[in-house]
């Protein structure tokens, strides 16, 4: 399949700055949602809009459609996500040394909008041309809210032997063979008010109780597959009362699915412990945000994306992944996907930007890998 004309190139940059521009933080995905069934349809594509919005609290649901491959040949899956994380400032998007920035102090939206943009340009070269393959084209919502999106999509809707999402800034040629499980941890610290100028001994304070378990508390990188950390902490009323409430909010990250679950129950032992020995009581609520996974680079969708990789000149980097992506979703369902580095940089942070040049390749990557999935 060849490479993307000069044209094609020229589109895919101009999509990807309206793509952005069309602000869409998760459960706010209507307005982009649109913008792609609209595409889509245009190509004379059927887009099904599902009712996942009731169980992700968007005011979209997930779309899927579907370009025909040759009769009795394999059908495989391309994925992005609608949303972004939220956004401190409108969106601009200029083009600065040969990179697409927000001009406001705020992301960019190049995560996932990189990758939208990516498998709109690349869906309309399959129309056009014809697909060696059947491919699923599906855009998740609510994706930055713990994968809700396509944890709310029905499996069973897809054909697909396996799948691909394009969902990870870092350097194009990096495949994650292997992705964490994570558990979010909430602990809510109930201690007794009182005045604290006052009647301090009377009061049980419960963000002492907090500091204390966090103190207790081994964060950050634990070993090379595990990492935890307290994102969040929120308690008190005024300075002159003893705190009489303080919430935490925590997680346990590990390649290791025993070692995350092991290490969740430590921080909740902890937690417990500081919040009897400083007198108050403590709620906590752990749950699995998603499951991990490992691939084998001798998988055939692996080497699909390898030989991709290859005909463009880029030798394949086989790494572990920190973060979660929809490809969590598909392989705890027995649908075995990668997730494809798209060379987007600093997501989730003022600053986030893309090359020009990173746009393009991964189009060309795409492609490539629809070519070797035949």
């Amino acid at each position: 399949m060849n490479r993307a004309s000069p044209d094609e190139r020229r589109r895919l940059a101009e999509e990807f700055a309206t793509l952005c521009e069309v602000e869409s933080p998760s459960c706010s995905e209507r307005e982009v949602a649109d913008y792609v069934a609209g595409e889509l349809r245009a190509l004379g594509l059927e887009v099904a809009e599902d009712e996942s919005g009731a169980a992700t609290g968007s005011d979209a649901g997930n779309l899927l459609a579907r370009v025909p491959g040759p009769e009795g040949s394999r059908v495989v899956l391309l994925c992005a996500h609608l949303d972004t994380v939220p956004l401190e400032a409108p969106v601009q998007v200029v083009e600065r040394n040969g990179g697409f920035e927000n001009a406001n102090p705020a992301i960019l939206g190049a995560d996932n909008k990189a990758a939208v943009a990516v498998m709109l340009a690349a869906t309309r070269r399959l129309v056009r041309d014809g697909s060696p393959v059947g491919v699923e084209l599906l855009f998740t919502t609510c994706e930055e809210r713990a994968l809700a999106g396509a944890k709310s999509f029905a499996r069973d809707r897809l054909r697909s032997e396996w799948g691909f999402v394009f969902d990870h800034a870092t350097p194009i040629g990096e495949l994650m063979l292997a992705a964490p499980t994570f558990f979010r941890i909430e602990a809510r610290f109930l201690g007794h008010a009182a005045h604290a100028g006052i009647r301090p001994e009377e009061g049980r304070n419960a963000i002492a109780a907090a500091a204390r378990a966090i103190e207790a508390l081994e964060l950050g990188r634990l070993d090379d597959e595990t990492t935890a950390n307290v994102g969040r902490i929120e308690g008190g009323t005024a300075t002159n009362v003893v705190a009489e409430r303080c919430d935490v909010e925590l997680e346990a990250r590990s390649l290791d699915h025993g070692r995350a679950t092991a290490v969740a129950h430590a921080m909740v032992d902890a937690i417990t412990e500081a919040a009897a020995d400083a007198e108050c009581d403590v709620e906590t609520l752990v749950e699995e945000q998603f499951r991990g996974y490992r691939t084998a680079r001798s998988a055939p969708h692996v080497q699909a994306a390898a030989a991709a990789l290859g005909a463009l000149g880029i030798a394949p980097s086989y790494v572990a992944s920190g973060g979660g992506s929809d490809a969590n979703v598909f392989e705890a369902a027995g649908l075995p996907c990668l997730n494809v580095a798209n060379g987007t940089e600093r997501n989730h942070e003022n600053g986030e930007r893309v090359t020009r040049e990173a746009l393009e390749t991964t189009l060309d990557l795409a492609l490539g890998i629809i070519a070797a999935s035949a």
